[in-house]
Protein backbone atom coordinates (compact mmCIF):
# COMPACT_ATOMS: atom_id res chain seq x y z
CA UNK A 1 0.00 0.00 0.00
CA UNK A 2 1.54 3.52 -0.72
CA UNK A 3 1.75 6.07 1.72
CA UNK A 4 0.91 9.91 0.58
CA UNK A 5 0.52 13.40 2.41
CA UNK A 6 -2.60 14.87 2.15
CA UNK A 7 -3.94 18.72 1.70
CA UNK A 8 -7.71 20.01 1.24
CA UNK A 9 -7.79 22.15 -1.57
CA UNK A 10 -9.58 25.79 -1.17
CA UNK A 11 -11.25 28.21 -3.10
CA UNK A 12 -13.67 25.77 -4.87
CA UNK A 13 -16.28 25.64 -2.29
CA UNK A 14 -18.15 27.88 0.27
CA UNK A 15 -17.50 25.73 2.90
CA UNK A 16 -14.39 26.23 2.62
CA UNK A 17 -14.62 29.78 4.01
CA UNK A 18 -17.43 28.28 6.31
CA UNK A 19 -16.76 30.04 10.15
CA UNK A 20 -14.83 27.55 12.59
CA UNK A 21 -15.28 26.68 15.84
CA UNK A 22 -18.14 25.17 18.30
CA UNK A 23 -20.03 28.51 17.62
CA UNK A 24 -21.33 27.76 13.72
CA UNK A 25 -22.66 24.57 12.29
CA UNK A 26 -22.43 23.81 8.65
CA UNK A 27 -25.04 22.80 6.74
CA UNK A 28 -25.97 21.26 3.15
CA UNK A 29 -26.27 23.75 0.96
CA UNK A 30 -27.51 24.14 -2.70
CA UNK A 31 -25.13 22.90 -5.28
CA UNK A 32 -23.00 21.95 -2.08
CA UNK A 33 -21.81 25.62 -2.62
CA UNK A 34 -20.03 24.53 -5.59
CA UNK A 35 -17.94 28.62 -6.59
CA UNK A 36 -19.04 29.75 -9.99
CA UNK A 37 -15.76 29.99 -11.11
CA UNK A 38 -13.17 29.19 -13.95
CA UNK A 39 -10.69 26.03 -14.43
CA UNK A 40 -7.27 25.72 -16.46
CA UNK A 41 -9.18 23.39 -18.52
CA UNK A 42 -12.58 25.10 -19.86
CA UNK A 43 -10.44 26.17 -23.08
CA UNK A 44 -10.66 23.11 -24.48
CA UNK A 45 -13.49 21.21 -22.56
CA UNK A 46 -16.14 24.18 -22.71
CA UNK A 47 -14.96 26.54 -25.37
CA UNK A 48 -18.92 27.64 -26.05
CA UNK A 49 -19.14 27.78 -22.23
CA UNK A 50 -22.21 25.03 -22.33
CA UNK A 51 -21.16 22.77 -19.86
CA UNK A 52 -22.30 22.89 -16.30
CA UNK A 53 -20.22 24.16 -13.37
CA UNK A 54 -20.05 20.38 -12.15
CA UNK A 55 -19.10 19.33 -15.15
CA UNK A 56 -16.81 21.55 -15.92
CA UNK A 57 -15.08 20.55 -11.83
CA UNK A 58 -15.14 17.02 -12.79
CA UNK A 59 -13.42 17.30 -16.31
CA UNK A 60 -10.48 19.33 -14.04
CA UNK A 61 -10.22 16.75 -11.73
CA UNK A 62 -10.14 14.01 -14.36
CA UNK A 63 -7.77 15.68 -16.22
CA UNK A 64 -5.23 16.30 -12.98
CA UNK A 65 -5.54 12.91 -12.16
CA UNK A 66 -4.65 11.61 -15.33
CA UNK A 67 -1.87 14.08 -15.43
CA UNK A 68 -0.87 12.97 -11.89
CA UNK A 69 0.23 9.34 -13.14
CA UNK A 70 -1.18 7.75 -9.67
CA UNK A 71 1.36 10.10 -7.96
CA UNK A 72 -0.61 12.59 -7.17
CA UNK A 73 -4.45 12.04 -6.68
CA UNK A 74 -7.14 14.43 -6.34
CA UNK A 75 -10.38 13.07 -4.60
CA UNK A 76 -13.61 14.68 -3.85
CA UNK A 77 -15.03 13.53 -0.64
CA UNK A 78 -18.56 13.96 0.09
CA UNK A 79 -18.67 14.02 4.00
CA UNK A 80 -21.61 13.07 5.51
CA UNK A 81 -22.69 13.48 9.85
CA UNK A 82 -24.76 10.78 10.44
CA UNK A 83 -28.67 12.01 11.76
CA UNK A 84 -28.66 12.96 15.14
CA UNK A 85 -28.76 10.07 17.49
CA UNK A 86 -29.95 9.55 21.28
CA UNK A 87 -26.45 9.89 23.13
CA UNK A 88 -26.83 13.33 20.95
CA UNK A 89 -30.27 14.36 22.52
CA UNK A 90 -29.11 12.81 25.87
CA UNK A 91 -25.52 15.61 25.88
CA UNK A 92 -27.89 18.32 24.81
CA UNK A 93 -29.91 17.40 27.68
CA UNK A 94 -27.19 17.61 30.28
CA UNK A 95 -24.40 19.41 29.01
CA UNK A 96 -21.17 18.40 27.78
CA UNK A 97 -19.61 17.85 30.96
CA UNK A 98 -21.78 15.87 32.61
CA UNK A 99 -22.36 13.95 29.62
CA UNK A 100 -18.06 13.69 29.10
CA UNK A 101 -17.73 12.73 33.10
CA UNK A 102 -20.78 10.57 33.87
CA UNK A 103 -23.26 9.87 31.42
CA UNK A 104 -20.93 8.91 28.07
CA UNK A 105 -19.73 6.15 30.29
CA UNK A 106 -23.41 4.17 30.87
CA UNK A 107 -25.48 2.59 28.38
CA UNK A 108 -29.11 4.35 28.81
CA UNK A 109 -30.54 6.01 31.41
CA UNK A 110 -33.07 4.03 31.80
CA UNK A 111 -35.33 5.15 29.42
CA UNK A 112 -33.44 5.69 26.50
CA UNK A 113 -30.04 3.42 25.16
CA UNK A 114 -27.06 5.14 23.23
CA UNK A 115 -24.49 2.36 23.45
CA UNK A 116 -23.72 2.08 19.62
CA UNK A 117 -26.39 4.96 19.39
CA UNK A 118 -29.02 4.74 16.61
CA UNK A 119 -30.65 7.53 14.78
CA UNK A 120 -33.97 9.45 17.04
CA UNK A 121 -36.41 9.44 14.48
CA UNK A 122 -35.45 13.25 14.07
CA UNK A 123 -32.13 11.86 13.17
CA UNK A 124 -33.79 9.51 10.42
CA UNK A 125 -35.80 12.76 9.11
CA UNK A 126 -32.27 14.41 8.66
CA UNK A 127 -30.84 11.04 6.33
CA UNK A 128 -34.32 10.82 4.48
CA UNK A 129 -33.33 14.82 3.97
CA UNK A 130 -30.26 14.34 2.19
CA UNK A 131 -32.10 11.49 0.29
CA UNK A 132 -34.85 14.05 -1.31
CA UNK A 133 -31.70 16.86 -1.74
CA UNK A 134 -29.89 14.11 -3.88
CA UNK A 135 -33.28 13.71 -5.51
CA UNK A 136 -33.41 17.25 -7.04
CA UNK A 137 -29.33 17.40 -7.14
CA UNK A 138 -29.12 14.36 -9.84
CA UNK A 139 -31.42 16.42 -12.00
CA UNK A 140 -30.85 18.45 -15.34
CA UNK A 141 -27.52 17.24 -15.05
CA UNK A 142 -26.54 18.45 -11.73
CA UNK A 143 -24.36 16.94 -9.15
CA UNK A 144 -22.62 13.70 -10.39
CA UNK A 145 -23.81 10.78 -7.75
CA UNK A 146 -20.80 8.90 -5.41
CA UNK A 147 -18.98 6.28 -7.89
CA UNK A 148 -18.33 4.69 -4.49
CA UNK A 149 -19.75 5.08 -0.44
CA UNK A 150 -17.66 4.34 2.36
CA UNK A 151 -19.33 3.92 5.86
CA UNK A 152 -18.45 3.89 9.80
CA UNK A 153 -19.74 0.49 11.12
CA UNK A 154 -21.11 2.46 14.32
CA UNK A 155 -25.30 2.17 13.76
CA UNK A 156 -25.81 5.75 13.28
CA UNK A 157 -23.96 5.72 10.18
CA UNK A 158 -24.90 2.88 8.46
CA UNK A 159 -28.79 3.80 8.96
CA UNK A 160 -27.54 7.45 7.87
CA UNK A 161 -26.26 5.72 4.35
CA UNK A 162 -29.39 3.87 3.95
CA UNK A 163 -31.61 6.21 4.19
CA UNK A 164 -29.87 8.96 2.61
CA UNK A 165 -28.85 7.21 -0.76
CA UNK A 166 -31.72 4.31 -0.96
CA UNK A 167 -33.80 4.34 -4.66
CA UNK A 168 -32.13 7.32 -5.98
CA UNK A 169 -31.50 7.25 -10.00
CA UNK A 170 -28.22 6.49 -10.23
CA UNK A 171 -25.57 5.24 -13.51
CA UNK A 172 -25.26 1.45 -13.64
CA UNK A 173 -21.36 2.41 -13.17
CA UNK A 174 -22.03 3.29 -9.65
CA UNK A 175 -24.36 1.32 -7.92
CA UNK A 176 -24.74 2.03 -4.02
CA UNK A 177 -23.29 -0.82 -2.35
CA UNK A 178 -21.39 0.80 0.51
CA UNK A 179 -18.45 -0.23 2.22
CA UNK A 180 -17.90 -0.51 5.65
CA UNK A 181 -14.73 0.73 6.89
CA UNK A 182 -13.41 -0.09 10.86
CA UNK A 183 -11.20 3.25 10.62
CA UNK A 184 -14.14 5.28 9.70
CA UNK A 185 -15.29 5.35 12.85
CA UNK A 186 -15.77 8.00 15.80
CA UNK A 187 -13.37 8.69 18.30
CA UNK A 188 -13.27 5.05 20.70
CA UNK A 189 -13.00 4.09 24.23
CA UNK A 190 -14.54 5.29 27.24
CA UNK A 191 -18.29 6.31 25.28
CA UNK A 192 -20.72 3.50 25.12
CA UNK A 193 -22.18 5.26 22.00
CA UNK A 194 -19.16 5.05 20.15
CA UNK A 195 -18.61 1.20 20.77
CA UNK A 196 -19.18 -0.93 17.71
CA UNK A 197 -22.09 -3.78 17.52
CA UNK A 198 -20.47 -7.09 16.31
CA UNK A 199 -19.92 -8.07 12.51
CA UNK A 200 -22.55 -10.36 12.48
CA UNK A 201 -25.18 -7.68 13.55
CA UNK A 202 -23.95 -5.44 10.78
CA UNK A 203 -24.45 -8.36 8.35
CA UNK A 204 -27.85 -9.21 9.34
CA UNK A 205 -29.09 -5.73 9.63
CA UNK A 206 -27.64 -4.37 6.04
CA UNK A 207 -27.03 -7.74 3.94
CA UNK A 208 -26.50 -5.67 1.06
CA UNK A 209 -23.22 -3.17 2.34
CA UNK A 210 -19.60 -4.66 1.80
CA UNK A 211 -17.45 -5.40 5.03
CA UNK A 212 -14.01 -5.39 4.78
CA UNK A 213 -11.87 -8.38 5.60
CA UNK A 214 -10.30 -6.56 8.60
CA UNK A 215 -13.49 -5.68 10.43
CA UNK A 216 -13.15 -8.16 12.99
CA UNK A 217 -16.76 -9.85 14.78
CA UNK A 218 -16.28 -8.10 18.27
CA UNK A 219 -15.09 -4.58 18.63
CA UNK A 220 -11.62 -5.14 19.55
CA UNK A 221 -10.79 -0.62 19.44
CA UNK A 222 -13.22 -0.17 22.13
CA UNK A 223 -11.76 0.21 25.87
CA UNK A 224 -14.16 1.33 28.67
CA UNK A 225 -10.47 2.78 30.06
CA UNK A 226 -9.25 4.17 27.32
CA UNK A 227 -10.48 7.13 25.01
CA UNK A 228 -8.19 7.68 21.77
CA UNK A 229 -5.77 10.49 21.79
CA UNK A 230 -5.45 13.20 19.08
CA UNK A 231 -2.58 11.69 17.84
CA UNK A 232 -4.28 8.19 17.62
CA UNK A 233 -7.25 8.75 15.68
CA UNK A 234 -5.39 11.09 13.09
CA UNK A 235 -2.74 8.07 12.48
CA UNK A 236 -5.97 5.85 12.09
CA UNK A 237 -7.65 8.25 9.85
CA UNK A 238 -3.71 8.66 7.89
CA UNK A 239 -3.84 4.48 7.51
CA UNK A 240 -7.52 5.11 6.13
CA UNK A 241 -6.39 7.80 3.97
CA UNK A 242 -3.69 5.72 2.65
CA UNK A 243 -5.93 2.50 2.19
CA UNK A 244 -8.63 4.52 0.44
CA UNK A 245 -6.39 6.31 -2.27
CA UNK A 246 -3.89 3.16 -2.72
CA UNK A 247 -6.69 1.01 -3.88
CA UNK A 248 -9.44 2.80 -4.87
CA UNK A 249 -9.46 4.79 -8.44
CA UNK A 250 -12.53 6.46 -7.93
CA UNK A 251 -12.47 10.40 -7.75
CA UNK A 252 -16.25 11.21 -6.39
CA UNK A 253 -16.75 9.61 -3.38
CA UNK A 254 -19.16 9.48 0.22
CA UNK A 255 -18.44 9.38 3.52
CA UNK A 256 -20.84 8.73 6.12
CA UNK A 257 -19.06 9.50 9.47
CA UNK A 258 -19.18 11.51 12.64
CA UNK A 259 -18.44 15.07 13.88
CA UNK A 260 -15.10 14.20 15.80
CA UNK A 261 -13.88 12.02 12.69
CA UNK A 262 -14.87 14.60 10.28
CA UNK A 263 -13.05 17.37 12.39
CA UNK A 264 -9.86 14.75 12.87
CA UNK A 265 -9.58 14.61 9.01
CA UNK A 266 -9.54 18.45 8.40
CA UNK A 267 -6.90 18.75 11.07
CA UNK A 268 -4.83 15.79 9.14
CA UNK A 269 -5.86 17.32 5.75
CA UNK A 270 -5.06 20.61 6.79
CA UNK A 271 -8.93 21.99 6.39
CA UNK A 272 -10.92 24.75 8.21
CA UNK A 273 -11.84 23.45 12.00
CA UNK A 274 -15.28 23.66 10.70
CA UNK A 275 -18.12 21.79 12.78
CA UNK A 276 -20.58 20.38 10.71
CA UNK A 277 -24.52 20.22 11.65
CA UNK A 278 -26.01 16.10 12.08
CA UNK A 279 -27.72 15.27 9.16
CA UNK A 280 -25.71 17.47 6.90
CA UNK A 281 -23.48 16.63 3.95
CA UNK A 282 -20.77 19.03 2.76
CA UNK A 283 -17.98 19.08 0.62
CA UNK A 284 -14.13 18.52 0.52
CA UNK A 285 -11.71 18.16 -2.15
CA UNK A 286 -8.51 16.28 -0.92
CA UNK A 287 -5.02 16.36 -3.13
CA UNK A 288 -2.77 13.62 -2.56
CA UNK A 289 0.80 13.18 -3.20
CA UNK A 290 2.86 10.10 -3.05
CA UNK A 291 5.89 9.79 -0.23
CA UNK A 292 8.76 8.61 -2.57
Amino acid sequence: MKTFTYKAVSGLFSHDNDVTGPSFRATTQPGLGLIDRAYETDATFDPEGKKTQWERLVHYLDHYNKQGRGKVVYKLLFLIRHGEGYHNVKEAEVGREAWNSHWSLLDGDGQKNWSDAHLTEKGRQQARALNAFWQESLKNPGIPAPQRYYTSPLARCLETTKLAYSGLSVPADRPFKPIVKENMREWFGKHTCDRRSTRSWIESNYPDYGIERSLTEADELWKKDHRETKEEIADRIKKLLDDIFSTDDKTLISFTAHSGFIRALYDVTGHRDVWVAAGAMVPVLIRAEVVE
